[in-house]
C-alpha cells in the first residue's frame, strides 16, 4: 500500500469516527419542539401530557430581570426518579428553552442562563416515570432580551 493511499484511508476512517457522535446527538435533538412558536405545540412534541402541579420542583430565578438577555435560573427536582427537566417560556419566539435528560443516579439539578423576550412565567416540567409535574415562576423583564 502506498503512503498516499494509506493516509487517505486513515483520514477517512478517522473523520467517520469523529462524526458518529455528532450524528447520534442530532438524532436525540427534538427539532420540532425547539422550533415551534407555540407553548402547547412544544409540550406536545415532547409528549408531555396530564401535568400535575408540584411543590417538589424548586425554581430559583429573579423576580425582576434587569436584562432579559441574561436571566439566571436554577432548577432542582425533589421528585424521586426524575428522568428529565424541560424549561419553557411562553412569551418567547420559541418557548422551549432547554430539555435536560438525566441518567440513573444523576442529581436532577440545573443552573443555566436563559433569554426572555418579555415578562412571562418560566415553566418547568419534570418527567418521573410516566408522570409529568410542573411548577412556574413569574419573572418581570425590564429590558427586552430576544429580538
Amino acid at each position: 500500500m502506498q503512503r498516499r493511499d494509506f493516509l487517505s484511508l486513515f483520514f477517512g476512517i478517522a473523520s467517520t469516527i469523529v462524526m458518529m457522535p455528532l450524528s447520534a446527538l442530532a438524532a436525540v435533538w427534538n427539532k420540532a419542539a425547539f422550533e415551534t412558536p407555540k407553548l402547547n405545540e412544544a409540550t406536545q412534541s415532547l409528549a408531555i401530557n396530564n401535568e400535575m402541579p408540584s411543590k417538589d420542583i424548586e425554581v430559583i430565578a429573579p423576580d425582576r430581570a434587569e436584562n432579559g438577555a441574561i436571566v439566571q435560573v436554577e432548577i432542582k427536582s425533589n421528585i424521586p426518579n426524575t428522568e428529565s427537566i424541560a424549561i419553557l417560556v411562553e412569551k418567547n419566539p420559541t418557548p422551549l428553552i432547554a430539555h435536560f435528560k438525566f441518567s440513573n443516579g444523576a442529581e436532577p439539578f440545573v443552573v443555566t442562563r436563559i433569554k426572555m423576550a418579555e415578562t412571562s412565567d418560566i415553566k418547568v416540567v419534570v418527567k418521573a416515570g410516566n408522570q409529568y409535574f410542573t411548577h412556574s415562576k413569574n419573572v418581570v423583564v425590564l429590558e427586552n432580551g430576544c429580538g
